[in-house]
């Protein structure tokens, strides 16, 4: 539960709201609405705080009369509803904030805390997964509400996913010991599950046991031998179709092995490690047979659901090592459409379109970034370098000498910056010019 909201955010927010409004409207026109709004807005932040939150609301219904599409207002309402117990109205209120702007995490805590308040809990586990997208730190209170809701295994796999890239908390670590024994006892071992397999070989649900066992112990070969199995006593088991895949593989069946991965890759059941496994095994097949790279891209797409992993920047990569620069080109493209904010994905799609030559893309993708990040300095190289050989080099040299604004102790990106201007000065024969950007460099040496 973390409220860290202030009097004074709320009240620069309105000020800034107001003298907006009076830059792009009539000032004598709205000016006695704009006293009425502040005067009403700042008398219910007074009366909350001194929680008199029946005035407050009273206040702020008042402000909702001249703005009734100010999320703001509505989160406010929400947070007073929610002090006077009136959970249905709070829950309205913080839900109708949320629609006018989602990417609020502050009005996604509002929802949260009435719905854990109210004890409904499995609608605060849909508030907490978005709140998870603005502080892993919620990622605790997940596990909380999974043991609530009696979720253990969701609740350990959570915690073991946590493990991976912090460290856990003393109640965490408590969580997961406790979790653990209990899977333990209450969970056939290995052997256990092994000999029930062989007394009654078309029970599947000890197949699925067993593999989920081995791959939680990251013993993927043992996993892939128990499918194996599954697919020789229930061949028409969606699990079967795990090791199908390798079988028609090795056979160079494509068609099958293609029929059964996405029997895989589409089934709720399976788990996402057996998943990429399998993903892997036909893409290093389809990377070979070209008839079958269509197939590879619908897969790509089915995985990248899973957002701990992105699918298309290791596909991309797997190209580029393979020299396969085309399939390389289209997979980063993929993954940069797919994730924006991955710029590694960019980074590498930049030097293998400039390789190529192809500016129009590097332009493209260069001005697409800077709406996104304007301070980033190797986008403006990127930018200037595709303007200078599309033979716009004054376009080139305005977008070249901004990328050396945002230059931060980055001596190499500093240098490439200062050759491009120099080539592009040389480009329209200024030559002076040139040579006094390539002097800069011999200092960056020094």
């Amino acid at each position: 539960m973390k409220h860290f909201i202030t009097f004074t955010i709320f009240f620069i927010t309105f000020s800034y709201q107001v003298s907006y409004a009076q830059e792009t409207a009539n000032p004598e026109e709205i000016a006695l609405v704009d006293d009425a709004f502040e005067t009403n807005f700042y008398n219910a932040l007074t009366q909350k705080a001194i929680e008199n939150y029946d005035r407050a609301v009273v206040f702020l219904l008042k402000c909702l009369e001249s703005q009734n599409d100010n999320s703001i207002i509505y989160n406010e309402l929400g947070k007073n509803y929610l002090a006077l117990k009136k959970y249905a109205e709070a829950q309205n209120s913080f839900q109708k904030a949320i629609d006018l702007n989602p990417n609020e995490r502050w009005y996604w805590n509002g929802l949260y805390d009435v719905f854990y308040e109210t004890k409904d809990y499995d609608n605060a586990i849909k508030a907490v997964t978005k709140l998870i997208e603005f502080n892993k730190d919620f990622q605790d209170d997940l596990v909380s509400l999974y043991l609530y809701t009696n979720q253990k295994e969701k609740a350990l796999a959570l915690i073991i996913n946590m493990e991976q890239t912090t460290n856990l908390s003393q109640t965490m670590t408590f969580y997961k010991l406790k979790l653990q024994k209990e899977t333990e006892k209450n969970s056939p071992q290995n052997k256990d599950l092994e000999a029930a397999i062989k007394k009654n070989p078309l029970v599947e649900q000890n197949y699925i046991d067993l593999m989920y066992q081995y791959s939680e112990e990251n013993n993927q070969e043992q996993a892939f031998e128990v499918a194996k199995q599954l697919a020789e006593n229930i061949p028409n088991s969606e699990w079967a179709h795990v090791s199908l895949v390798k079988f028609h593989l090795n056979k160079s069946d494509g068609q099958n092995a293609s029929i059964s991965m996405f029997k895989v890759l589409e089934s709720i059941k399976i788990d996402l490690k057996i998943k990429h496994r399998v993903f892997n095994e036909f893409l290093i097949f389809a990377s070979n047979n070209e008839q079958y790279l269509t197939d590879l891209e619908k897969a790509t797409t089915l995985l990248e659901e899973d957002k701990s992993v992105n699918v298309s920047k290791e596909v991309a990569k797997f190209f580029l090592k393979k020299n396969t620069l085309d399939l390389a080109v289209f997979y980063f493209e993929k993954s940069i459409k797919n994730r924006p904010e991955d710029f590694e994905s960019f980074e590498l799609l930049m030097q293998l379109l400039v390789q190529k030559e192809q500016y129009e893309k590097v332009n493209k993708y260069a001005n697409q970034q800077l709406e996104m990040y304007p301070t980033q300095a190797s986008l403006y190289y990127y930018l200037g370098l595709a303007l200078h050989h599309l033979n716009k080099t004054k376009l080139a040299i305005n977008a070249l000498e901004q990328g050396l604004d945002y230059v931060i102790e980055n001596p190499i990106l500093e240098k490439n910056l200062y050759v491009q201007i120099a080539q592009t000065f040389e480009k329209i024969g200024d030559h002076k010019k040139a040579e006094w950007y390539l002097n800069k460099i011999q200092k960056i040496k020094e």
